[in-house]
């Protein structure tokens, strides 16, 4: 089944919800949680079904696009920002892993 599941909604989930979680909670370590939680099921998934470049690739991706969004902060807001990153990491995640689903 895991072959199968969309990551890239999965993916910007984590970065929202990881970051709603340290707003409303006021710990950043528990939205840091939410978002390792998140951003390691991807990396499973996308071990499983595209192999090892491909899962190293996306971390990364999400990893720079998580700490990108700390700077673009500053100059449009958190929220935007993170939705911006989220975006990213989607895009990213559809094109490289979930897009070759159906090949």
């Amino acid at each position: 089944m895991a072959r199968r599941l969309p990551t890239a909604p999965l993916a910007a989930a984590g970065l929202i919800a990881g970051f709603a979680v340290a707003v409303a909670s006021g710990s950043r370590p528990l939205g840091g949680i939410v978002l390792a939680g998140f951003g390691l099921a991807c990396i499973s998934i996308w071990q499983r079904r595209d192999g090892t470049r491909t899962a190293a690739v996306l971390g990364a991706v999400g990893l720079l696009a998580f700490a990108l969004s700390h700077l673009l902060g500053l100059l449009i807001g958190s929220w935007p920002a993170v939705l911006a990153a989220a975006a990213i990491v989607a895009g990213a995640s559809w094109r490289l892993s979930d897009a070759r689903m159906g090949h």
